[in-house]
């Protein structure tokens, strides 16, 4: 089979399949699938769209993603890192759930892909070298807070706003706890009894998820856990109510006249500057800005009558679903309520949609997702470019750690850019399918490997099962608690949190250490804008890492007993000479550090006035760019104007090459010049002879066989 049909088609290198392969990726494909179910649903949760949005993403991106991808056994699918970041991408521009988050949460898993695939093409899977290991754990960790927290109003059933600032919702919601709904709670503390207790039974314990899923659904629809019924404003008894919450709904409709004009705007703005009529462009410019500064307004607006609005709680009069809306502790004295609780859930053109138990999936759309464009919307693009970037490298870093961990114990090769141009075309494919981005799944591919798939089509059959689900099953998740889907993601990312990885981190390079922390924090105060602790944590990482190529250790030698060269600042007793002066630069020449190298020169000399010689250690020096070159040719003219003779060993190749390319090779001397240290010193000694009898440095080389 040529390459080249391989690189396009990476798929029929399974072929050709024997029987048993297609039995064991058949049973890994059916034993993934019974646990990925429910689990996509939760991610989706997460993400803030509805439900089967999450089966959706579990079935097309894992199909392209097997087939075009490099590793065999790695599970594309919703994980739950990504989802909170689809979330914290989409939330500031929309309300979850309705039509345009659909729209822009589609868009970005365009992006996503498209920046995917564009980085395999090119051959740039490396360029994820730049979001380093300190950043992802900082990053990590935090998001795990995050996602936990982000999960305790759906465990307590109590509201929780969404601002731009995450912890001060979780910190207004916990004020709520005394108004926790107790169904809620003790269902959320069933789950968690079941998976817990589940995973102590051999037989059970890879399906535990599914069983425990199971007998959740089952207790819901027993004891009436969903109780959802309807009215309207008007229905509202309390004055102050119904006034907060036509003010809710105001803004809210008011927001979308908003939005539809500054994307009207936008589109007129665009076409103004296509056809060159400057001032028209720039009047609607103008326009748009005021637009949006009008919907930043109308957004505090909104959270602050949200917060008010999801506070509000209501009784009814008992047998009576059309009846008034009373505040609880406000109903008149001596009226039978129905025994429940009542809160909005949504308000839309004028109907009030009211929940009184605790919350389920309720109806899920039987049938495949529909082939459709997404949205292209060049100013929502725009908005979300940076989160899509930022969600590409972490998905595809998660993906590419978790494929080279399980080649390494089938012993498979992987291509980081053709598992880029997979996930690319994943995320493209299902993102005309009504999916959010997805990446490889750690406990999807972990199940994959130990259920014994042997190629890609394990996850094929997976995405089969799953539509098979989506066609025929979807009526039976109509009573899974979102409790239950709750205490799922918490368990599913309790194993991020990794406090010790700080420690050893911390151990291994006091940097590192302040890089993850710092990226942690940062990730934990800007939720729910998570790709700022990426972008801060990733920006200080290189700049550090700048920060020390400017000053690299520079080393003043001396002979140690057993003849090796060491620093002198290290071991103060070291044979040195008053003839020679032996420096060591540890890094490459380069312009961010050629005056570091320089002064460090100049020192030396200034510290060894009688010193003749000057040998340049330069073994770790890998690379000398045009500005250390520069340097060179005017310090080697310096130093012989100061009667100093600069030698250099131990230099490599590519910095040869450089110096004979511009002549500083002929400058310095090829009798100046030694592959080690120990022929530049017994060449020195020779040039110097007889006066260096009592030298202890040059005793040494002269004892020494080198």
């Amino acid at each position: 089979m040529s390459i080249r049909l391989l690189r396009f088609f990476p798929f029929l290198a399974w072929f050709p399949l024997s029987a048993l392969t297609v039995r064991a990726d058949l049973m890994a494909g059916m034993t993934g699938a019974l646990i990925l179910v429910p689990k996509a649903m939760a991610y989706a949760q997460l993400s803030g769209l509805p439900l089967y949005f999450g089966l959706y993403t579990a079935f097309v991106p894992a199909i392209v993603g097997a087939l075009w991808g490099s590793s065999r056994q790695l599970a594309t699918g919703p994980v739950a890192i990504v989802s909170l970041m689809t979330a914290a991408a989409v939330t500031p521009l929309a309300v979850s759930n309705t039509p345009e988050y659909i729209g822009l949460a589609l868009l970005l898993t365009f992006l996503v892909g498209l920046i995917q695939l564009l980085l395999g093409v090119l051959k740039l899977g490396t360029i994820v070298n730049f979001v380093s290991h300190p950043v992802i754990l900082g990053f990590m960790n935090a998001a795990a807070i995050i996602i936990g927290l982000s999960q305790l109003d759906l465990i307590l059933g109590i509201p929780k706003g969404r601002s731009d600032f995450f912890l001060k919702d979780i910190w207004e919601m916990l004020w709520l706890i005394p108004h926790t709904h107790l169904p809620t709670l003790g269902m959320a503390l069933l789950g968690l009894a079941l998976l817990l207790g589940l995973k102590r039974i051999p037989a059970l314990s890879k399906a535990g998820v599914l069983v425990a899923v199971v007998i959740a659904t089952l207790v819901s629809a027993l004891v009436g856990y969903d109780q959802r019924t309807g009215a309207v404003p008007g229905d509202i008894a309390s004055p102050r109510a119904r006034e907060l919450v036509a003010r809710y709904e105001e803004t809210n409709e008011r927001m979308k006249e908003v939005a539809a004009d500054i994307s009207d705007l936008s589109s007129r703005q665009r076409q103004a500057d296509k056809e060159g009529q400057v001032w028209v462009a720039a009047g609607l410019r103008h326009q748009v800005e005021l637009a949006k500064l009008d919907m930043r307004s109308l957004e505090r607006r909104h959270n602050e009558l949200l917060r008010g609005v999801r506070q509000l709680r209501f009784v009814r009069p008992a047998g009576r679903e059309d009846g008034p809306l009373y505040e609880q502790g406000a109903s008149p004295e001596g009226m039978v309520t129905d025994g429940r609780a009542w809160h909005i859930k949504s308000i839309e053109h004028g109907a009030m949609k009211l929940v009184g138990g605790g919350e389920v999936v309720g109806e899920v759309p039987a049938g495949l997702p529909s082939l459709q464009m997404p949205a292209m919307n060049l100013d929502a693009a725009l908005q979300i470019l940076s989160s899509a970037l930022i969600i590409a490298l972490v998905a595809f870093m998660e993906s590419i750690s978790m494929a080279k961990a399980m080649a390494s114990k089938v012993r498979q090769h992987i291509d980081p850019n053709q598992e880029l141009i997979g996930q690319g075309l994943a995320n493209i494919g299902g993102s005309f399918f009504q999916t959010y981005p997805a990446c490889g799944s750690f406990t999807g591919s972990a199940i994959n490997l130990q259920a014994g798939a042997r190629t890609g089509l394990a996850m094929v059959f997976n995405g089969i099962f799953v539509a098979v689900t989506l066609l025929f099953f979807t009526p039976w998740l109509f009573h899974l608690p979102k409790a239950m889907l709750a205490v799922i993601i918490i368990l599913a990312v309790a194993g991020l949190l990794t406090p010790h990885a700080f420690i050893h981190t911390w151990k291994a390079s006091r940097s590192d250490g302040v890089v993850a922390a710092t990226t942690f924090f940062v990730t934990l105060l800007a939720a729910p804008h998570l790709d700022r602790g990426v972008m801060v944590g990733a920006a200080l990482s290189i700049g550090l890492y700048l920060y020390r190529s400017m000053a690299p250790r520079v080393a003043i030698l001396g002979r140690y007993t057993d003849g090796t060269l060491r620093d002198v600042h290290v071991h103060p007793t070291l044979a040195t000479s008053d003839q020679v002066t032996v420096m060591r630069f540890d890094g490459s020449l380069y312009f961010a550090n050629v005056a570091h190298f320089e002064d460090a020169v100049l020192k030396a000399v200034a510290d060894h006035r009688e010193a003749r010689f000057l040998l340049v250690v330069g073994d770790a020096i890998n690379h000398l760019d045009s500005s250390g070159e520069e340097m060179l040719q005017s310090l080697v003219g310096q130093l012989r104007e100061a009667g100093v003779e600069p030698v250099f060993s131990g230099l490599k190749k590519q910095v040869l090459d450089v110096m004979r390319a511009t002549g500083l090779y002929e400058r310095i001397g090829d009798e100046n010049i030694f592959a080690t240290e120990c022929q530049a010193l017994k060449a020195i000694f020779r040039r110097l002879g007889e006066t260096v009898e009592d030298d202890a440095l040059f005793a040494h080389v002269k004892a020494m066989v080198c």
